[in-house]
């Protein structure tokens, strides 16, 4: 009998881990890190999924949010919208099996990306309360709701059905999910109530109905009735595919020739280009991709990249667009100047994407404190890591000074305003799988910077011509009124006349604010006029011309 060594030992101990296995132990890791988040990050999947749900299926979302206190630190959080429904077959899979989802293999902007977000929800409502999720789903009127109750098993990362039946409801279609988990409620920043109304903000199109855990109702109605343009599937294009991926889809692909399989499986190749890369490559390009090995496939790769190849398809981005960024941005914020813009797409890693940015300016935002920065990818808040996001950086590096704000160096610029910043695209990427910052590639920030700085070229526009000509009338009439008390004093001091008294000190007062007029009247006869910039008091949108009146 051979001897048994330590290795042989060892090698006995060593068992395949499921990613569920995983993810129990590395909750953190989707946003379940401390019950405050955790709170949020289950509300943010859940609703993530129904609106994405709905804008697929071209359903103006109305959905419905309920978090009710069961215990210190227990919480029930229900989420119901009106979507399309789960047809009975998927709904076990889609809740208690991670990584299964219709998202990933997909280029098309969504908010879910990766199908974990669901099913971590449920995997974290098990492991603190041993209770698995309830689902209701209806496809239509003439068809019954399904309901089930489902948890994960965590070694073979697959659903466990515990109830399984048929339901009324009274609902024509939709899906509701009603979960139990360790976790606690709090208000303000980075809260679920917080991340309801950034929601609504930037889905103007949604409604939401909220019920806090003290029962209180918030509606945010939707602002506009139409839904976003529709988001449209592209194929990946060769410069954003890796050595391993390109082998990958090599070995996959339905096509029966290399030049085929670069033409049907990447967008932008042409044939004639396809067999160009072939021929560089030294790959015949009527050779089987399966048969293809990975030193020919490595030289396919190098070729690639020194190809010139025309840049991704951009009508698959539905960015939500300045009108409607504007209303979302005026309906949540109390402000006196608003604008928006959004970027021409480009692309970053053969990725195409675009940047929006919003900016509210004024009324009753505080004064001498930080911007408010509110960032964004797919149409989702991102609450937390803002200091390692991509978006903060690129408020930070853009010269707020010369539009009028005060800002330390490395700083975030201190006044009364909100911005929003918004990365829309097929593929955003996060720094982490709980999506909380977009990553710092130069393309990205270079984007979001020029939006930032037309955004502040319109408000430093307001703000000169407006609010520093409000302020100059301010001290004109602060002068004027105290001229009767001065005129008094000197009168008892001095013994002049009262009339002749006025008389001098009005003349000396002219002299003095001939330049505070003159901004006065300059700000008054400026023209305002355009489709981008929004004043509080009027509701027609409006554009702050140029300083040369261009």
């Amino acid at each position: 009998m051979a001897e048994k060594t330590k290795a042989h030992e060892m090698a006995e101990k060593q068992r395949e881990i499921s990613i569920s296995e995983f993810f129990a132990k590395n909750r953190h890791l989707l946003g379940f890190d401390s019950p405050r988040k955790a709170l949020l990050t289950a509300v943010k999947e859940a609703v993530d999924n129904s609106l994405d749900a709905c804008e697929e299926a071209r359903i103006l979302p109305e959905i419905k949010v309920e978090l009710q206190q069961l215990k210190e630190d227990r919480f029930k959080v229900i989420i119901e919208d009106n979507g399309p429904g789960i047809v009975k077959e998927q709904i076990p899979k889609i809740f208690g099996k991670l990584l299964y989802g219709s998202k990933f293999h997909r280029l098309r902007v969504s908010r879910g990306q990766q199908g974990i977000g669901i099913s971590a929800v449920l995997l974290y409502g098990q492991l603190t309360t041993g209770k698995g999720m309830h689902i209701t789903s209806k496809i239509s009127p003439r068809h019954s709701a399904n309901y089930f109750e489902v948890q994960i098993d965590t070694q073979k990362n697959e659903p466990l059905i515990a109830q399984e039946k048929t339901v009324d409801w009274s609902k024509d279609q939709g899906t509701r999910i009603e979960i139990e988990m360790n976790a606690s409620y709090q208000k303000g920043k980075q809260s679920v109530d917080e991340y309801l109304k950034e929601i609504a903000l930037i889905n103007p199109h949604a409604t939401i109905i909220y019920k806090t855990p003290e029962k209180e109702l918030i509606n945010y109605p939707r602002a506009v009735n139409e839904l976003p343009k529709e988001a449209k599937e592209i194929k990946p294009h060769p410069y954003g595919v890796e050595l391993g991926v390109l082998i990958r889809m090599l070995h996959s692909t339905t096509s029966g020739a290399v030049s085929t399989f670069l033409q049907n499986d990447f967008s932008r190749v042409s044939q004639q280009l396809a067999v160009e890369i072939c021929n560089n490559a030294k790959v015949n390009p009527r050779a089987r991709p399966s048969t293809i090995a990975r030193e020919e496939a490595e030289n396919l790769f190098n070729v690639i990249q020194k190809t010139k190849i025309i840049a991704p398809p951009t009508d698959c981005l539905n960015p939500l667009g300045e009108d409607a960024l504007v209303k979302g941005l005026k309906k949540e914020v109390d402000a006196e100047f608003y604008t928006a813009v959004t970027r021409p797409p480009t692309v970053y890693r053969g990725n195409p994407f675009t940047i929006e940015v919003s900016l509210a300016y004024g009324g009753s935002l505080p004064k001498e404190e930080s911007i408010k920065l509110m960032r964004y990818a797919n149409r989702v808040p991102l609450l937390y890591q803002q200091s390692g996001c991509a978006s903060t950086e690129a408020v930070i590096d853009t010269a707020w000074k010369s539009y009028g704000l005060s800002q330390s160096k490395g700083s975030l610029p201190i006044g009364p305003i909100v911005i929003v910043v918004h990365m829309v695209s097929v593929w955003v990427p996060f720094t982490s799988e709980a999506k909380e910052a977009i990553a710092h590639y130069e393309e990205i920030i270079k984007e979001m910077k020029l939006a930032l700085q037309e955004a502040g070229r319109q408000m430093g526009s307001y703000i000169r011509k407006t609010v520093h000509a409000r302020e100059q009338q301010e001290k004109i009439n602060l002068f004027e009124k105290y001229i009767p008390e001065l005129v008094n004093s000197l009168h008892v001091l001095t013994g002049e006349k009262k009339e002749l008294l006025q008389e001098e000190l009005s003349k000396s007062l002219k002299k003095n604010i001939k330049d505070l007029l003159a901004e006065v009247k300059d700000a008054e006869n400026t023209k305002i006029k355009g489709k981008n910039v929004v004043l509080a008091d009027k509701q027609q949108t409006l554009d702050i011309e140029d300083e040369d009146g261009g």
